[in-house]
């Protein structure tokens, strides 16, 4: 039967991945299997999932990110968009990494059948591509506001080029300083 496991892809920055659900769809609609566990773990995602969150944005071009927490409350992410369409970007932050600041950015959609799993040490945000977009994350650690922080989406050092002007911006968001007047030397992990 089609649909029965999920594939992973690489992306070009170690343990980031692109995953890609099998079908489950018939002339009654789609079914949509998000997580397994033991599949997950397949692919480094071992502790378990701690908060599941929702968010819907109804203007196309809206952008939400970048943002991280710092350990010990640093997370795995599994992002889905269930309805519309996103360019998902994530960014790593690990100190140590060879692809420190490069991102990778997809479109994610319910036809793509596809999610991005997003390890502990990146930031994440996205932009909608169309409106009413609705996005599940699922986290492994809870949000704890003193651990968050976040990079300003439009910083040249990260060179991200979303595919639409940059609009509705929280205001939290919008006051992130550029990496050249902060001091942010990556996250510790391991």
């Amino acid at each position: 039967m089609a649909g029965e496991r999920f594939s992973f892809h690489t992306t070009g920055i170690a343990d980031l991945w692109l995953c890609v659900r099998g079908d489950f769809s018939d002339d009654r609609g789609v079914f949509a299997k998000l997580f397994s566990a033991p599949d997950f773990k397949k692919i480094g995602v071992e502790r378990p999932i701690r908060q599941i969150n929702h968010s819907l944005s109804r203007a196309k071009g809206t952008v939400r990110g970048l943002h991280f927490q710092y350990p010990p409350h640093a997370e795995t992410r599994i992002i889905t968009c269930t309805a519309g369409k996103i360019y998902d970007v994530a960014v790593d932050l690990r100190k140590d990494s060879p692809t420190f600041l490069k991102h990778y950015g997809v479109e994610l959609s319910p036809q793509a059948q596809n999610s991005l799993v997003i390890p502990e040490g990146f930031a994440h945000g996205f932009q909608t591509l169309e409106a009413d977009c609705e996005i599940i994350y699922l986290h492994t650690d809870d949000y704890v506001p003193e651990s968050e922080d976040g990079l300003n989406v439009a910083d040249p050092a990260l060179g991200v080029a979303w595919p639409l002007p940059v609009s509705g911006l929280s205001a939290r968001d919008a006051a992130h300083k550029i990496l050249a007047e902060r001091e942010f030397t990556g996250i510790e992990t391991g």
